[in-house]
């Protein structure tokens, strides 16, 4: 065994895992210039298919990251779900057309390589992370001040070791980082194994353009189409069968063949065939001292309402701000443990909305049949689920020391604000960059702006007849504290008395 090598170097965060959180972390460090290394086991991109769809508010935060024309130029429009019996018979719909409340499209279909390749090619451009692949880290150990990152550089063999402030665990379900602090998954029982393959082909195949699940107790399934000649299948497997039965088109043919009719079987090509077991989980604990698990580490969520990667995305945008803020002395460490509160009872609804919907598609039995012909058509009225549907809302996020609401009234407190077009026709995520905002509807004084002004904050003003004057009489509020991941802090009636209680040089670092 050869001799362990620790670096000289101590960066402020080590992120473990470079997949979609991961990047999404250690851009958003990046950006408030916090110096991280990124450490992946693999050298370069995992080929595998993996999640392929988002909603508005994951477009959002990878517009937050700086690559919104290189993702639109992968993307492909994704117009809702169509829930559909064994003869692909309509049962119910969730249209997802034009623009959401954030100014990006309701949906879109992508390939998680290629949005991985345009996220590791942006991070290139912050000086603050370096990213290492080919090395897997073994353990961690931590105190008081600091953890201790041990790894192993795949292609020498040596052992390495360094020391950082915090470490982000976003290394998946069979990532190290969980097991280090002894936080276990809490199983809520879905847990189905699928064999997912992607098809090339430049047939058309006539198919509308969004997810349609089949719902059949004997072979669910789900089709999509992720580009121009790009088509997804995901299979439920049936005992005893395995994903590689299915890596010849001879013996998946018969499958696809309700949505390929009449295309000859040499003009379709499998680009690649994973198996995957779909699980419905949620880790206990989300951080002990300085480690926190991010993404699949933290949550695993099946795939019927496509919330997997952008549970693990918003995850990023809720924690990196803060840690800036605490590594630069403007926040307390104490809003380090808003992240747990905040996003895991978050992460937990989208997970049960994910299950329901599986098990609406799946059950067997005169159970399942019940399900499919009373309940299914009437999905769209499910709390949560009906927001999802209709405008890819997801819930507000937990009241904590950074979301500050009563219990008993509904408050805009927890929610994002829109990232709505202001006066000089910017967008509110342009002006905001990052920091916190006050968004008022009075007019503040010379006096008032100064004040606010010095805290480092941005102060928008939401004119009459404009969006976020509506949203705001909407909500029952005059003025709100922005947060710098979008997410209301708290709401007023004074803009002036909202200031007061930033911290100073609010920008997080």
């Amino acid at each position: 065994m050869s001799e362990l090598r620790e670096s000289p170097t101590a960066p402020a965060v080590v992120i473990i895992g470079a997949g979609p959180t991961g990047l999404t972390a250690a851009t958003l460090l990046g950006q408030y210039g916090v110096e991280c290394l990124v450490l992946e086991r693999w050298e370069s991109v995992y080929p595998g298919p993996r999640a392929v769809a988002l909603d508005d508010e994951v477009y959002r935060i990878l517009v937050r990251l700086g690559v919104r024309d290189e993702f639109a130029a992968v993307a492909w429009p994704h117009r809702g779900l169509r829930l559909v019996d064994a003869a692909l018979r309509l049962l119910a719909e969730f249209r997802r057309d034009g623009l959401g409340r954030h100014g990006y499209p309701q949906g879109v279909m992508f390939d998680q390589p290629e949005l991985e390749a345009i996220l590791r090619r942006n991070l290139k451009q912050y000086e603050a992370v370096t990213l290492r692949g080919g090395v897997e880290v073994t353990a961690l150990a931590q105190n008081r001040s600091e953890v201790r990152v041990d790894f192993i550089d795949r292609a020498t063999g040596s052992r390495e070791s360094l020391r950082a402030a915090y470490v982000l665990g976003c290394d998946g379900a069979n990532g190290v980082t969980r097991a280090s602090i002894g936080a276990v998954m809490r199983d809520l029982k879905f847990t189905q194994h699928w064999v997912v393959v992607d098809v090339e082909t430049g047939a058309d195949l006539g198919q509308w353009n969004g997810a349609h699940q089949v719902c059949d107790p004997v072979r669910p399934s789900t089709y999509m189409r992720l580009g121009e000649t790009r088509h997804r299948w995901e299979f439920r497997l049936a005992p005893g069968e395995t994903a590689d039965d299915y890596c010849e088109m001879a013996r998946l043919y018969p499958l696809i063949s309700p949505w390929t009719r009449g295309i000859p079987i040499e003009k379709l090509e499998i680009v690649r065939a994973a198996g995957y077991v779909s699980r419905a989980q949620v880790a206990d604990r989300w951080r002990e001292g300085r480690v926190f698990l991010l993404g699949d580490a933290a949550h695993l969520t099946p795939p019927f309402v496509g919330q997997g990667m952008g549970a693990g995305l918003r995850d990023a945008m809720n924690l990196p701000w803060k840690l800036a803020g605490v590594l630069g002395g403007t926040l307390p460490e104490t809003v380090l443990d808003t992240y747990q509160i905040e996003r895991k009872p978050h992460a937990r609804t989208l997970i049960r909305l994910a299950r329901l919907l599986g098990t609406a598609m799946t059950a067997g039995g005169e159970l399942g049949n019940v399900i499919r012909q009373v309940v299914v058509p009437r999905l769209h009225l499910v709390p949560g689920l009906k927001q999802l549907a209709s405008d890819s809302q997801t819930p507000a996020l937990h009241r904590s020391d950074l979301v500050v609401r009563p219990r008993l009234r509904r408050t805009l407190a927890g929610r994002l604000c829109p990232n709505a077009i202001l006066d000089d026709g910017r967008r509110f995520d342009d002006v905001a960059a990052g920091r916190f905002a006050i968004v008022t509807s009075t007019e503040p004084s010379t006096t008032q702006r100064a004040e606010i002004e010095q805290r480092g904050a941005v102060l928008i003003t939401s004119r009459p007849g404009s969006e976020l004057h509506g949203w705001l009489r909407k909500g029952r509020a005059h003025a709100v504290i922005v947060r710098p991941d979008g997410t209301v802090l708290r709401t007023g009636r004074d803009p002036l008395a909202l200031g007061a209680s930033l911290p100073r040089a609010s920008a997080a670092g």
